[in-house]
């Protein structure tokens, strides 16, 4: 174990998985034999650039990377079937940043469209004053006690990019329009900033995601983690005086943490109602039934189908929800039978 100087970890490209940490606090830098965990922080150098020829800085601004370059990532897996399969080694050993918002993991498999992933070699795990790795979940929001926000709206879909991020926006960008303060928070994902600063840009007054939590990645983290720290973010969000949250969920519900989470009692409780996006007519229908069954109460269908004018024939003929824009989330009239279903719900509820 060595010291490691301020300076030089000011000089490294600094990804958004890390923003929260103190860099002050890490003073040592362990290249011995470890068994890397998730949430750890290495710094690392760039050996071979592939598909991730940039990195995301904890200010948005996406910088180019050099062989050589070292950077400051954190370990996690990644799930993302449109990009890598990806799992922290077990050891300190050359393995990939496997996405552009820093995460160090060994890539296993890959989508087709990529030309593979870019290669890091560990210069090593940043430890604290103690010897101990640093690690994220040490920079987590404090835990709370208290209420939710008095309404809250998840947002499950079919897979990646089935469009359930701009839905989220369209969401937060609705009830903000209508003059509400709106909380957006990601429950599960990968590191990333892209995501909370479009809910920023939509309206949301506070934004928050697993990162703020601790977590890295959510693939491979325990569904009771998980439940634990979403229940923490949504207190906080209502400390901020959000008036309602909405929440996103990442990837589809065949996805094993996202299926977890959609099964969860515990998570079933939190929503006064969602919203699901799908690609595709079949997805729609499957997923819609699904989430009905497991006592959801779903207010509608959005994401990419809705660009299909074929696909939404095809799935309204089997749903007995609305479909409904980005445009139509926007827009006063779909905000108000949403509030109002809250409302109606929970008297039910509590008759």
């Amino acid at each position: 174990m060595e010291t490691i100087a301020l300076p030089r970890l000011m000089a490294a490209k600094r990804s958004y998985a890390v923003r929260r940490v103190n860099l002050d606090e890490c003073v040592h830098l362990m290249s011995d034999a470890y068994a890397p965990q998730a949430g750890d922080l290495v710094l690392a150098r760039i050996t071979e650039i592939g598909s991730h020829r940039r990195i995301e800085l904890p200010s948005g601004r996406r910088a180019t990377l050099n062989v050589g370059d070292e950077v400051l990532l954190a370990y996690g897996n990644r799930y993302a079937p449109d990009q890598y399969e990806a799992y922290v080694p077990d050891a300190l050993e050359p393995c990939h940043m496997v996405a552009a918002g820093g995460i160090a993991a060994k890539a296993v498999s890959w989508h087709d469209k990529l030309s593979g992933p870019t290669a890091i070699e560990p210069v090593g795990v940043l430890c604290g004053i103690d010897g101990n790795a640093v690690n994220l979940k040490q920079f987590a929001l404090p835990t709370l006690a208290g209420a939710l926000p008095s309404a809250v709206f998840g947002v499950f879909g079919t897979s990646m990019n089935a469009g359930k991020t701009a839905t989220a926006a369209s969401l937060v960008r609705g009830f903000a329009k209508s003059g509400y303060r709106v909380g957006a928070l990601k429950i599960t994902g990968t590191a990333a900033g892209g995501d909370p600063w479009l809910m920023q840009d939509s309206g949301a007054a506070k934004v928050l995601d697993f990162t703020d939590g601790g977590l890295a990645t959510t693939f491979g983290t325990p569904i009771d983690t998980i439940v634990s720290t979403t229940r923490n973010l949504l207190r906080t969000l209502n400390r901020m005086d959000c008036d309602l949250a909405v929440v996103e969920i990442a990837d589809g519900l065949f996805q094993e943490e996202t299926r977890q989470v959609a099964a969860s009692p515990l998570v079933q409780s939190l929503f006064d109602g969602v919203v699901f996006a799908s690609c595709d007519a079949l997805g729609a229908v499957d997923g819609i039934d699904r989430l009905k069954g497991l006592g959801y109460d779903v207010l509608g269908l959005s994401g990419a189908v809705m660009r299909s004018p074929l696909a939404m024939r095809e799935a309204a003929t089997h749903l007995d929800v609305p479909a409904y824009s980005l445009e139509d989330l926007q827009d006063a009239a779909t905000i108000s039978d949403f509030m109002e279903k809250t409302v109606s719900t929970r008297l039910s509820a509590a008759g």
